[in-house]
């Protein structure tokens, strides 16, 4: 079933418990409340004629022939009782029934229950006259089959609105479930795109709410997966070129060095050129090795907790002769004892990689810095040569992306992998008075 007419059903079903559990409520209630209600009209009612007659004496014929067109006129069923002479002074009711409910019922008590003769049921009203004769009660009645009918009146509009309540809620559901599912099934429709590579079609959603931020995640979903999936088909376009041309050079000078081409010096010098270049594809592979082991085994990695100082001295050890060779300055700044979570070997090549490429593609001077800033650790390595072209900035981290002098293209790619595994970040920019900067950021470890 679909979703529309699953959260239709629920909202609709949810209303008609509410009205239900609404509707018997008012219904076990409605009858007291009828009955109160005539109490107290028939109290009214009986307080205007008591008033009206209150200084008369109800042994009186001619006084009670006045009640009695007054109780006509109002349409009542009454009684007086004399309380002192215990005599039924006047009744539109008949005696036998008086007799029985005189001995019965308090008078007295004015919050009288229904009053009951045979199978019929009465509401009753009792207002004590007093006068300068005797003591005596009015008693109005009225059958309570009255009230069933008022009772069945009521009722009938309770389901009639019932109903229409139900129509209403059914047609409000529908359209707030349309206005929900709308998006959700359009949303839906972006995945299939997704699913099959149609980046280029996906549309934007108008929603609000979490099914905004839905969306929003699975737009940056697509695109980090087109990303990846432009990032993979280059890998392989660059992989297979960076590894065909070596073997390319060696297969030359290999069929070369057979059919006898070269001989002699050109001969060493050929087999020279061929383990240099079975070199350079053994690092290669190494290194895309070593990538996809990082990418997809966690457990390569042996974290401890390291302190700064004392792996920056190792960077400086490692870096400073190969600055010699270049004829470039390596310079370490003030640093701060810190300590940090990371695979201590793993960590040390990453920061090398970057390290080994500011050299290379510095002109006289390397600065590496190590400070602290909104409890994130940082290192900088900036050089103060040409610094990186801005279409090169946006894929510097990208396999087999590399620069005018850079080798493998494959070391920033690991140093990235690297840092991200170890909870840190990892961007280049260029600086402002020249140069690129490279910084790794890390969440500071609590003492």
């Amino acid at each position: 079933m679909k979703l529309q007419y699953q959260l239709t059903i629920a909202f609709t079903t949810l209303l008609v418990i509410i009205m239900t559990i609404a509707g018997i409520t008012i219904y076990s209630q409605m009858l007291q409340m009828l009955i109160k209600d005539e109490q107290r009209q028939l109290e009214d009612k009986g307080e205007l004629i008591v008033n009206f007659i209150l200084s008369e004496n109800l042994n009186s014929t001619h006084n009670a022939q006045r009640l009695l067109s007054m109780l006509n006129e109002y349409n009542l069923q009454v009684f007086a009782y004399d309380e002192s002479s215990d005599q039924i002074i006047f009744t539109s009711v008949g005696m036998n029934t008086l007799e029985t409910w005189v001995d019965r019922y308090d008078l007295n008590d004015t919050s009288q229950p229904l009053w009951q003769a045979g199978n019929e049921r009465f509401v009753v009203s009792i207002l004590p006259i007093y006068s300068t004769f005797s003591h005596q009660y009015l008693v109005l009645l009225t059958p309570l089959d009255d009230l069933h009918e008022v009772r069945q009146s009521l009722i009938g509009r309770l389901m009639l609105i019932f109903f229409i309540g139900i129509i209403v809620a059914v047609l409000i559901s529908h359209y707030l479930t349309t206005k929900l599912v709308t998006p959700l099934t359009k949303l839906r429709h972006q995945l299939k795109k997704i699913e099959r590579r149609k980046f280029d079609e996906m549309e934007e959603i108008k929603a609000t709410g979490e099914i905004k931020e839905v969306e929003q995640s699975v737009i940056e979903m697509a695109n980090e997966l087109n990303s990846f999936i432009q990032s993979q088909r280059h890998f392989f376009q660059n992989a297979s070129h960076e590894l065909k041309t070596p073997l390319m050079t060696i297969q030359g000078y290999a069929e070369g060095i057979r059919d006898g081409i070269f001989e002699g010096e050109d001969a060493e010098r050929g087999l020279s050129v061929m383990v240099e270049e079975i070199n350079r594809l053994k690092k290669i592979i190494n290194e895309i090795i070593l990538l996809a082991k990082l990418d997809s085994q966690a457990n390569i990695y042996n974290e401890e907790k390291i302190a700064l100082q004392d792996f920056m001295d190792q960077v400086m050890a490692r870096a400073i002769p190969i600055a010699n060779e270049k004829g470039v300055e390596v310079e370490l700044k003030t640093l701060e004892n810190h300590t940090l979570t990371f695979d201590y070997e793993k960590m040390l090549q990453a920061v090398m990689n970057i390290v080994t490429n500011a050299i290379r593609h510095t002109r006289s001077k390397v600065e590496i810095s190590v400070y602290e800033k909104n409890k994130q650790i940082r290192i900088e390595v900036r050089d103060n040569g040409n610094g990186i072209e801005e279409e090169l900035l946006q894929k510097l981290f990208h396999r087999f992306v590399k620069g005018d002098s850079g080798e493998t293209g494959l070391g920033l790619a690991i140093a990235r992998a690297i840092v991200e595994h170890s909870g840190g970040t990892i961007k280049a920019e260029n600086h402002p008075e020249g140069g690129a900067v490279f910084c790794l950021q890390f969440v500071k470890n609590e003492k």
